[in-house]
């Protein structure tokens, strides 16, 4: 290792983070420790560090859940893993409870968190168990361009749209809707193009909506310029023109916001699936009836299935999905910075932290 082990740490509220070394070995039995390549700085992370939303393992702690790195050391059971590259999922499922073996992984009541149960990965190295590692095949990730750090976010941003749109059952010919295209609504937009689906992309900043135009959404909407029932008729005629199902829409809330919540239940129609993906601490008022009247659903996606991780890299080194246009990379000890930048909107692209750079 040629550096002190070290991680940046949240000790309070909206307190700067500060520099701390810690020891990064040994790792337990069915521990590895993982040198971090990168770290993608995530909308919940904002969460925890701006809006107070609580974190499990208390403070000071070293936040990010986006974590690709190499593996430098290995405790017993775990030896197999010793020098691979390897994605560290945004969730660990301890893999072994009734959930995990049911494939309820993401709702294990023993899971792990990177950055809220545990220290997380804006830091030089990192401690996890070695259960739900996804392998990094390098020959392919340099065959696509990449460097290791840059696919830190599929570990969040990539995989869990990834699962929602699995778990949609979205497929060719489905009309799929994304409200907000951030990190995650972007990713998500992508993903539900390469399954088949005719995607609209909704959202406020019309920058993003016309970039997203160049991958995977058939129809942009601006949202402040169409709210309610004009907008849900926006989409109607659109499904016309297109010969598109009328119903059984695929709609996917990835905005995290009050607002993007209460347009996906309004478009809500009749068989429709609604996945709420993204997260806010704000609450509105609905008519639940109506998941009732339009036999419908709606769904949560927590995290991602660590089973689904290889499939939704494999997307991103076959290049069905972009991935470049949407990260850029930053000094990790930039990350004071990096996360005002983020907090007020400055960032057009999803900002990965690199120690050492």
């Amino acid at each position: 290792m040629s550096t002190a082990p070290h991680r940046w740490t949240m000790t309070a509220v909206g307190e700067p983070m500060v520099k701390a070394d810690f020891d990064a070995t040994p790792p337990s039995d069915n521990e590895v420790v993982v040198e971090v390549a990168g770290c993608g700085v995530c909308h919940t992370d904002l969460g925890f560090y701006y809006d107070g939303v609580r974190v499990n393992n208390g403070f000071p702690l070293a936040l990010g859940h986006e974590i690709s790195g190499r593996v430098v050391a290995t405790g017993k059971g775990a030896e197999a893993w010793q020098g691979k590259a390897v994605l560290i999922p945004a969730v660990i499922p301890c893999g072994v409870c009734d959930l995990c073996l049911s494939g309820h992984g993401t709702i294990c009541r023993q899971q792990q968190m990177p950055g809220n149960d545990i220290q997380g990965g804006f830091a030089t190295h990192i401690k996890v168990p070695a259960r739900g590692l996804c392998a990094v095949d390098e020959k392919k990730l340099a065959a696509a361009g990449f460097e290791l750090a840059d696919i830190s976010v599929v570990a969040d941003a990539v995989t869990t749209p990834y699962q929602a749109v699995v778990q949609a059952e979205v497929q060719k010919g489905d009309l799929a809707i994304v409200i907000g295209i951030g990190g995650v609504g972007g990713y998500a937009v992508q993903i539900a193009h390469a399954m088949g689906a005719t995607v609209v992309a909704i959202d406020v900043d019309q920058a993003k909506l016309d970039n997203m135009a160049k991958y995977g959404a058939g129809l942009t909407i601006n949202a402040r310029e169409l709210q309610g029932k004009e907008l849900k008729k926006v989409i109607q005629n659109f499904v016309k023109e297109k010969g598109l199902p009328e119903t059984c829409w695929k709609i996917f809330e990835c905005s995290g916001s009050a607002p993007g919540q209460d347009t996906a239940f309004g478009l809500m129609t009749f068989g429709a699936t609604l996945s709420v993906v993204g997260f806010t601490m704000d609450k509105i008022e609905l008519r639940l009836s109506n998941l009732m009247a339009f036999h419908a659903r709606a769904l949560g996606n927590w995290g991602c299935l660590t089973e689904l991780y290889p499939a939704a890299l494999d997307m991103v080194l076959d290049k069905k999905i972009a991935l470049a246009p949407f990260i850029e990379k930053h000094p990790l000890e930039k990350i004071n910075e990096v996360f005002d930048a983020a907090h007020a909107h400055k960032l057009t692209r999803r900002a990965i932290l690199v120690p050492g750079r």
